[in-house]
């Protein structure tokens, strides 16, 4: 195991980093009697780091988790792959009836992951494209619905993002799908798109990172991984987010996870950011914006605090705004304090961060040791209503009281899945696949209000100028 010089770190900043796949039954063991816990197979941490038992009840339940997300690895991933075969298999062969045809001709046609016409299983939930009436106007809530629908394409293929960006959305011009190294993964886990509108009056950039793959146990792990270390004067960090980023924390800075000139895949806060200069220089009243769902909110939050460590306050001042939906949490109060001093409510035209929850999401409230909220938060409740606040989510959401209000309000979805529709527009009907899913929230309530479908609906439905919007 990698040592804290090894690592790097060299100051009297505090770190805790979890290995799931060390340690057993023991090591569980130990953590729920002992508040020692550096001396454990599966934890690296500074030295005489202690924790008390609710935290280290919460830090057994995170490895715990992980320990069965990694045994199911292989299982997920072969689920996954099959589901989205299954799926776009009749699709692709034209319906039953050109499947049908094909099969009794043999030539039946198997499904490409690279073609433009594949579709993931985010898709298949939703498969909704049209921007709407985007004008470009700079509206917080313009914006808002423009990155709703980015960070639900990013989830797609290259091929399938060029093809939606520059056919479909007319104001839109592809300019980059990057797959970038993650070095913890061993693999380019690490997904981002980059897309500029071709407005004349708007010049705007959108960077939108991909998130939580449905059957990805790693991307699982990193969502629960209660990993964190200590930056100066930012306080403490997700480490998995942090890496999944291409960078390591190194005393008040920050540098590559591994050498760029070793690897075959882009480091993804470098490679972004050298193009993000690149495009703001052909125009110089551009502007960008980040966003991203479930892991790809934590990506895009963390990226300009990583350009305020890396001292590139020239590409911070064309920030427009950061817009994450679904992002579990990035660092602790501290941390929220810091990037909200230097960053979000500087003086002048500081950029904005809106973190969209919709209703029963779990994810936003992960992980819960040590990560705080900050930020403005929209929470929407299942009624698609919203709600402007400062505070933190409920803290009651994962007692036992909970649970009733959670299958109650999961078998509400599902009804009003099968009506919206009608009701609302045909815009917003749900299909078998969808409805399929939400049926899924009767037996693990918590897992459909974090799919794309609500958050689209939110930003769609809930017509509020985020900007005027008082805090409650």
């Amino acid at each position: 195991m990698a040592t804290s010089v090894e690592r790097g770190i060299l100051w009297n900043a505090g770190f805790l980093v979890v290995h799931p796949e060390h340690g057993g039954f023991t090591d569980l063991f130990s953590l729920l009697f002992f508040k020692q816990i550096c001396r454990l197979r599966f934890v690296e941490c500074s030295d005489g780091t202690t924790l008390e038992f609710p935290d280290r009840w919460v830090l057994f339940v995170s490895i715990v988790a992980q320990k069965i997300f990694l045994l199911f690895k292989r299982p997920m991933a072969w689920t996954g792959s099959m589901l989205g075969f299954a799926l776009n298999l009749l699709p692709e062969n034209g319906g039953l009836l050109g499947f049908l045809r094909n099969l009794l001709r043999g030539q039946i046609i198997t499904p490409n992951e690279k073609s433009p016409r594949f579709q993931t299983v985010v898709s298949l939930l939703d498969g909704r494209t049209d921007l709407g009436d985007y004008t470009g106007s700079g509206n917080s809530m313009a914006h808002a619905s423009l990155s709703a629908m980015a960070s639900k394409l990013v989830y797609e293929n290259s091929a399938v993002i060029r093809d939606v960006i520059n056919n479909q959305w007319q104001q839109m011009e592809f300019v980059e799908f990057l797959n970038c190294w993650n070095e913890p993964r061993q693999s380019a886990s690490t997904q981002a798109v980059i897309f500029r509108d071709k407005l004349p009056d708007s010049r705007l950039i959108v960077v939108a990172f991909r998130g939580t793959q449905l059957f990805d146990a790693g991307d699982w792990c990193t969502d629960v991984d209660l990993s964190w270390y200590e930056m100066p004067p930012m306080g403490r960090v997700h480490g998995g987010f942090l890496k999944a980023l291409g960078v390591d924390p190194c005393c008040d800075s920050v540098r590559p996870t591994v050498p760029i000139d070793h690897i075959t895949h882009p480091l993804a806060y470098y490679a972004i950011r050298d193009r993000l200069r690149a495009l703001l220089k052909d125009h110089e009243n551009a502007r960008f914006i980040l966003t991203g769902h479930s892991m790809g909110g934590a990506l895009a939050v963390l990226f300009p605090a990583v350009l305020v460590l890396d001292k590139q306050e020239d590409l911070l001042e064309r920030l427009a705004g950061v817009y994450t939906f679904g992002q579990p949490r990035v660092g602790d109060r501290r941390f929220g304090d810091h990037m909200e001093r230097v960053i979000f409510n500087k003086n002048g035209s500081a950029p904005e961060y809106y973190r969209f929850v919709y209703c029963n999401d779990m994810v936003p409230r992960l992980p819960r040791l040590h990560f705080k909220h900050f930020g403005t938060c929209v929470y929407y409740n299942s009624l698609y209503q919203p709600q402007i606040t400062r505070k933190e989510l409920d803290e009651n959401y994962f007692s036992l009281r909970n649970v009733i209000p959670l299958y109650l309000n999961a078998a509400w979805e599902l009804v009003r899945g099968v009506f919206i529709g009608p009701v609302i527009g045909k815009e917003y009907r749900e299909g078998w696949i969808q409805l399929i899913y939400r049926a899924f929230g009767l037996v693990v309530p918590v897992l459909p209000p974090h799919g794309l479908r609500d958050y689209v609906n939110s930003t769609k439905l809930g017509p509020i100028d985020l900007r005027n919007s008082k805090l409650t």
